[in-house]
């Protein structure tokens, strides 16, 4: 069941949830403004002209999280919103911004929307632009990496909607280009990862130069408490807050699967998987950037048509791969976890975890960015044996173990995991038991 919250403040500045959905025997109390939620978007306050335009998208549905977000936000409510990779949060923020700038002055920056990555900010920004494309609303990316000559100049030149990463946005700012005055819609887009990455110090430097009379939404894959009561207490008012699906458990068209191998076997076993003609669109995860650039370096020369993004890449470099990628003149393209969050790349039809993530929630962003909005999908995970932990609390956030596949020659067979014997028992009892004496008598 979908649900939506709003919040109040308790004694001690703690927060509460108070449950505003439907609810067994007791009648449901619906957002302002909109009577029902309907499945089509023109039942939605939206201007013709900006349905035809999310028709022009190839949008023709809204999404769950659309269609919790949309009657709150369309109204001008603060809003938190979790939901599953794929799921359209994009458009979900991206739908009411440019319904409210359409009736104004064009010319201002009335909205901002942070992203804690140059792809995340220059992929949203791409698709304000085709939106809004056929009205006088104009977008701007700012993000670092790039020269900001440019940026200067699309700034000054009047913009209605900026997309920046914090660091750069306070270079502008500084400099004097980016004037947030006119300011009317806050956006922070994977607002864990943004204070997970340390732009905690840069957004309470922006916050501090924005109107306090504005909407502030809030967009992400999961939402822990303590960056609930931040948001609550620095950028939210009243907030509604709308969970969309389990933050714990991926979409159910992702076919999840394990191979055990040795990590000297992991590239041959890849080399092999990718001989399988299903595997048209390859996004492969690699533990840091040099084992990223390596992998890339092999499967070239095996003759197969990958590359890779990393941080040590160029901004023209990584946007060249992605362009590429997404247009399927690449087929295999190797990644650091910096691709993981936020990036939409329709078509992705396998992800293959080359290396183990450090920790469930990384697994989850990884094997999210198949199978996006509804579509079927896989993932591959090529654990070695010193995988077998973080392997073990994958499997115990999913709530089962995932199957595991053998290639002859390639994959190894899971070890069994034996309970010790009851003289093994008795005898480290034993053990523990003469160690505590010890430590008493000294």
């Amino acid at each position: 069941m979908n649900r939506q919250f709003r919040f109040f403040r308790m004694a001690k500045g703690s927060l509460r949830v108070s449950h505003i959905g439907s609810q067994q025997g007791a009648p449901a109390i619906r957002p302002p403004l909109v009577c029902e939620i309907f499945d089509i978007f023109t039942q939605f306050e939206i201007s013709p002209q900006l349905l035809q335009a999310v028709r022009r998208s190839g949008f023709e549905t809204p999404t769950p999280v659309q269609r919790e977000v949309l009657p709150s936000s369309l109204s001008g409510r603060d809003i938190i919103a979790t939901a599953e990779t794929g799921s359209g949060k994009t458009a979900a923020f991206l739908l009411p911004i440019i319904e409210r700038l359409r009736q104004g002055k064009p010319g201002r920056t009335r909205a901002l929307i942070l992203a804690p990555t140059r792809e995340i900010a220059a992929q949203t920004a791409q698709q304000a632009a085709a939106l809004t494309r056929g009205m006088t609303l104009r977008t701007v990316a700012v993000y670092g990496g790039v020269a900001m000559n440019p940026q200067v100049r699309a700034l000054r030149s009047g913009c209605d909607i900026v997309v920046a990463t914090p660091g750069r946005l306070l270079d502008h700012y500084r400099r004097g280009t980016a004037r947030l005055a006119a300011l009317e819609v806050l956006v922070v887009d994977e607002a864990d990862r943004m204070m997970d990455m340390g732009f905690l110090p840069d957004l309470r430097r922006i916050l501090a130069v924005l109107p306090r009379e504005r909407q502030s939404m809030l967009f992400s894959a999961t939402m822990p408490i303590a960056v609930l009561e931040l948001a609550y207490e620095e950028i939210l008012r009243d907030p509604v807050l709308v969970e969309v699906g389990s933050q714990s458990k991926p979409p159910a068209t992702i076919a999840q699967s394990v191979y055990l191998v040795s990590s000297e076997r992991k590239t041959d076993l890849l080399l092999d998987l990718l001989q399988r003609k299903a595997m048209r669109s390859v996004l492969v995860f690699a533990r840091t950037r040099r084992r990223a650039e390596r992998l890339t370096k092999q499967l070239q020369r095996n003759n197969t048509n990958a590359s890779c993004i990393h941080g040590d890449r160029s901004q023209s470099q990584r946007e060249q791969a992605l362009k590429r990628f997404r247009r399927r003149s690449l087929r295999v393209l190797v990644a650091t976890d910096i691709a993981a969050r936020g990036l939409d790349v329709e078509g992705v039809t396998h992800v293959v975890n080359y290396d183990m993530p450090a920790a469930p929630l990384d697994y989850l962003h990884r094997i999210g960015r198949t199978a996006r909005a509804g579509s079927d999908g896989d993932a591959l995970s090529l654990a070695a044996r010193e995988d077998a932990s973080v392997l073990a609390s994958i499997e115990r956030t999913l709530g089962r173990q995932l199957p595991r596949v053998t290639v002859p020659g390639l994959t190894e067979p899971e070890r069994p995991r034996t309970s010790p014997t009851p003289a093994r028992r008795l005898s480290r009892i034993s053990r523990g038991r003469r160690s505590s004496f010890r430590s008493r008598r000294t």
